[in-house]
């Protein structure tokens, strides 16, 4: 995949991540590495036209990164998405534990200017011998329409509950018309411990046009339904649910 006009970063936020966030070496050799030391990095985010100007130490966002993290009431498994803008300004998109992005109320910023990262897109995946044997796991043909996928993408990145990633290649079938994971999906299923016929649900998150996340995501109320019809068809009945 070709290097985006505004690359980007993720971090899920772990223990300790109030203290000082850590930049990925490979974004900081290509992006980040050789700019002004003292230059500080200039935080923005559509919960405010406020600017953060955060301290970076070597590879560690420290001095400023506390204060920018209160004020947008970070919490532990929130996912971060820095968006270099240039000269050392990142727009920070949020999102939750479910993989849903963070929305702040604010009577200034314009609809046409909100970012456009796709994050509404849920599908089962299960793991099998013959995927894990192959390393190459094909979504459902509904992925398509996803607008955070294109078969311009090259790479994904897979994310566990626990916020651990693997990168791995993407591509599409012409002959089966459908989206594939490959060369990395049997890394993922191995580190975690999975067995034949483990399901995942994946949430997919991007925008169209720099690497998507696919995160384990149970949680959501989607996800879940699709859990239920998935078994449903197993059993060859329909899966009653309470309704309030």
């Amino acid at each position: 995949m070709e290097t985006p006009r505004e690359p980007h970063f993720f971090k899920p936020l772990l223990p300790g991540w109030q203290s000082g966030v850590a930049i990925p070496l490979d974004f900081y050799s290509k992006h980040i590495q050789g700019a002004e030391i003292n230059k500080p990095w200039k935080l923005r985010s559509d919960a405010s036209d406020q600017i953060w100007e955060v301290i970076r130490e070597g590879r560690t966002l420290t001095r400023g990164w506390k204060e920018f993290t209160e004020a947008h009431d970070l919490r532990i498994g929130d996912i971060i998405i820095f968006k270099h803008e240039g000269d050392m300004v990142f727009h920070v998109t949020s999102f939750g534990p479910s993989c849903c992005e963070i929305q702040y109320t604010h009577p200034h910023i314009d609809a046409d200017d909100a970012p456009t990262f796709s994050y509404d897109y849920c599908f089962l995946a299960e793991v099998t011998a013959t995927n894990q044997k192959d390393d190459k796991m094909f979504l459902p043909v509904e992925a398509m329409w996803c607008g955070a996928l294109n078969q311009q993408c090259k790479e994904v990145k897979l994310q566990n509950k626990e916020g651990k990633s693997w990168t791995a290649s993407f591509g599409f079938s012409e002959s089966d018309g459908a989206y594939y994971i490959s060369r990395g999906w049997r890394k993922f299923c191995r580190d975690n411990r999975c067995t034949n016929g483990a399901l995942f649900v994946f949430n997919v998150v991007g925008d169209g046009t720099t690497t998507p996340l696919l995160c384990v995501c149970p949680e959501r109320k989607e996800c879940t339904e699709l859990l239920i019809n998935h078994f449903s068809r197993i059993d060859g009945s329909i899966a009653s649910t309470s309704r309030n």
